[in-house]
């Protein structure tokens, strides 16, 4: 029999595909010292009652109580990092002026370390706290706050995909926000982007630098190009907001007589290792593009909600085969919970399907085959969230990363509507993806450690 760091013993949710969840009842996962599983043992298996016998009393097993069940930890695949500090606020104002009027002049204040340590720690925390083990962040243009980030992200034990933004057009970005020239820029991002390949030695569960434009309107040609550049060289992932809102949209066709994925891509941001956020307004050219390229959406129902003008076609993009995710966007999606945002991309869906505008007839309102289900939310959340950011992660299935949610769903003062003895798992299931809370979510294990606990 193998050796393994730790055994866990209880009923978990998993998708298989987008439309599948499995039901793993009374499962063993062994965990190995890398906080890889290993292993996935059904009851019935040959050594099933082996490992059960050769662990049970020892403090490596872990069998879940009653009302306790398993899930992936969540991935995020777009916060604003220091947006936290303004979330819950200026949601009724356009985009251009959100920016301008509250988000630049809170970014800027990024400069001092101590401030932005304050808020780092209380975002990782937070996001924690609310099931999210992977996260995919912008920080901001400051070098070393940015490097605090991702500090705090390995210390808290939360696998972080950090970026330091680059906002170098005069004409789009105020004086007291903004890097100082494009050469600056890129130097410090690729300061960045060694910094953190070294942190990342070290870390167990990994952080990863992140070439982060921050979108077509903020940078000059010079920057997105040497953006590009970085990448390559260096390897990493890229982010930026593509296609987001008519404004951002309708800027990069003026400026460049297309569609932001196609300027993306003419620079080398586009790839296999690239998270787009948002993109509405995306065609069938651009999703055909995505699809080649191997670049995903991180789809954002929340923000969409308030800032994007329109409802993405998720279920469309998704036939394509481009590879989606979901991300909170704090602050323009106000809530810290993956868990909301697939709540909230579900009941988008089935708006833009239906339709909203009661003067149009039933039959014409909305756009056919648009709605997902919870199972689908669950999957982009978890699975398609891994996918799109081309780790073993997302999944509670042999050589996955051991991130797992343990949720109780009998907490006291927070008890599930469950009544029955014989409710159904795929029942039990749904209700815990349209009502689960924070303190529903009693420990948070991010490659294989413990890396929070509700008492």
């Amino acid at each position: 029999m193998k050796n393994y760091a730790r055994v866990f013993q209880g009923t978990a949710f998993t998708s298989l595909s987008p439309n599948e969840v499995a039901i793993l009842e009374d499962h063993l996962f062994c965990i190995n010292d890398d906080g890889m599983i290993e292993e996935v043992v059904a009851p019935g298996a040959s050594d099933y009652e082996a490992i059960v016998q050769a662990y049970q009393d020892t403090e490596i097993f872990r069998r879940l109580a009653k009302g306790q069940y398993l899930l992936p930890g969540l991935v995020d695949l777009h916060v604003h990092a220091p947006q936290w500090a303004q979330s819950g606020t200026a949601l009724d104002i356009p985009l251009y002026d959100w920016l301008n009027t509250y988000t630049f002049p809170l970014e800027s204040r990024f400069a001092d370390i101590t401030f932005a340590t304050a808020v780092y720690e209380e975002v990782v925390g937070t996001l924690l706290a609310n099931g999210t083990t992977t996260a995919l962040y912008f920080a901001t243009i400051h070098r070393e706050a940015s490097l605090r980030l991702a500090e705090i992200c390995a210390a808290k034990g939360q696998r972080g995909l950090v970026g330091k933004v680059v906002m170098d057009e005069p004409e789009q970005n105020p004086d007291y926000y903004r890097d100082a020239d494009t050469a600056s820029a890129l130097a410090d991002t690729e300061r960045f982007i060694l910094e953190v390949k070294r942190l990342a030695k070290s870390t167990k569960q990994g952080v990863y630098p992140v070439v982060t434009p921050r979108f077509i309107p903020s940078c000059t040609d010079e920057a997105l190009r040497g953006l590009g550049e970085l990448a390559a060289k260096h390897d990493t992932h890229i982010q930026s907001h593509c296609s987001e809102s008519d404004w951002a949209h309708g800027y990069v066709r003026d400026r460049y007589g297309k569609h932001d994925a196609f300027a993306l891509h003419d620079f080398g941001l586009l790839g296999d290792k690239s998270v787009m956020a948002h993109c509405n307004f995306l065609d069938d050219n651009d999703a055909d593009l995505f699809a080649k390229t191997g670049t995903a959406i991180s789809h954002c129902p929340l923000s969409n909600a308030y800032f994007a003008n329109s409802v993405i076609p998720i279920a469309r993009w998704h036939a394509k085969g481009i590879e989606i995710g979901l991300g909170s966007d704090l602050s323009g999606g106000f809530s810290p919970s993956l868990f909301d945002n697939a709540r909230q991309a579900v009941i988008s869906s089935r708006m833009l399907e239906d339709g909203v505008n009661h003067a149009v007839p039933a039959a014409e309102r909305g756009v056919p085959n648009s709605r997902i289900t919870i199972d689908e939310a669950f999957y982009l959340a978890t699975a398609g969230g891994g996918e799109s950011l081309s780790l073993p992660i997302g999944r509670l299935a042999e050589e996955f990363a051991w991130d797992a949610l343990i949720v109780d769903v009998s907490v006291p003062g927070a008890k599930l509507p469950l009544f029955h003895e014989d409710e159904s798992l795929y029942d039990i299931f749904q209700k815990i993806m349209y009502l689960i809370r924070p303190e529903h979510i009693r420990e948070v294990w991010v490659q294989g450690e413990n890396v929070h606990a509700r008492r």
